[in-house]
């Protein structure tokens, strides 16, 4: 099992942030994600992930833009969004799915 396959299968949810360092929206996801992080704490884990770098992974999970979030939960990917969203939309994704 690989080290992203380990992280993915937390009781708790995942969001997993696939990005680009020349990607304009990316940039200004990652502050709104550190408030999405301040606000649900402990309660999530973000993983963000360089396509640029990581290609392999990029490629096996389909990742054709970015930003793309995918949210995972004991391996199941609940939801997956590309492009930018506001703190209170991804929060309110966070909690309506990782609570199904």
């Amino acid at each position: 099992m690989s080290n992203f396959e380990k992280i993915i299968n937390s009781e708790k949810p995942v969001l997993i942030d696939f990005f680009a360092t020349w990607c304009g929206p990316c940039k200004m996801l990652t502050p709104v994600l550190k408030e999405v992080k301040d606000s649900l704490g402990d309660r999530i884990s973000i993983i963000k992930i360089d396509v640029d770098k990581n290609q392999q992974l990029a490629s096996k999970y389909q990742v054709r833009g970015v930003p793309t979030m995918i949210l995972y939960q004991q391996g199941k990917q609940l939801w997956r969004q590309s492009g930018a969203l506001s703190k209170e939309e991804i929060i309110k994704i966070i909690i309506d799915k990782s609570n199904k």
